[in-house]
């Protein structure tokens, strides 16, 4: 299959793609850290989304081209569409100029979310914190967390919590393992307050490490998407 995966510069889930024999590409307007730059596409990923028989260069320089994608799986940045974010429309905590400008970008956001939702493509999947998607477009088919894609309880970059959604299209549910829930709690100790740390926490500051997370959860449906 031709493989989209767009909005990802750490070839995490492109990389499982590959292993699997498909030819997947990451698309990013960043740099890839995932070390295969003859994998990555760095431009705007919308510029190649609809176009049948697409020709791009990779960042290694040569010229590929695609009849169609046959998968798009897409990591549309959450900054302004997560619950967290609506934190940051409230006048408790910013301006009235803060929250209007905040707002147009949250409805650039969905605009731009909403490019994939909407793309002639038979197999589509839309990767997203539980946010204002799920209510400006629809429910997600599926929620998933890192943990039920985990080989083992030992397997600590995938052992933990993270509710994500994913809007599903011409692709079934993704099925996980039977491991049990992380508890926080001893896995990355407790606030003053007693509340449980989580792995945000963790590598909260690290943009990288944070991508590289957010992606990771991925990789264990990437399978299922086949």
């Amino acid at each position: 299959m031709n493989v989209l995966i767009a909005c990802e510069a750490s070839q995490t889930v492109c990389k499982e793609f590959r292993a699997l024999g498909h030819k997947a590409y990451s698309c990013d307007i960043e740099d890839q850290y995932g070390g295969h730059p003859e994998w990555h596409i760095q431009k705007d990923v919308l510029k190649i989304l609809e176009y049948r028989s697409v020709s791009f260069f990779t960042q290694d320089g040569e010229c590929h081209t695609v009849d169609k994608w046959d998968l798009i799986i897409a990591h549309p940045p959450c900054t302004y569409l997560s619950n967290a974010a609506t934190r940051s429309h409230s006048l408790k905590g910013a301006t009235l100029e803060q929250i209007n400008a905040r707002t147009q970008k949250r409805i650039k956001a969905q605009e731009f979310f909403m490019k994939f939702a909407n793309v002639s493509c038979s197999k589509v999947a839309i990767e997203n914190p539980v946010g204002v998607m799920s209510t400006v477009y629809r429910k997600p088919d599926q929620i998933i967390e890192p943990y039920q894609f985990a080989e083992s309880k030992d397997d600590k970059e995938n052992y933990v919590t993270k509710r994500t959604c994913l809007w599903l299209k011409g692709l079934k549910p993704l099925q996980g393992n039977s491991l049990d829930k992380p508890n926080n709690a001893e896995l990355f100790g407790k606030h003053p307050n007693g509340k449980a740390r989580c792995w945000e926490e963790m590598v909260k500051g690290d943009s990288q490490k944070q991508n590289i997370f957010r992606h990771r959860k991925s990789d264990g449906g990437a399978v299922g998407m086949k």
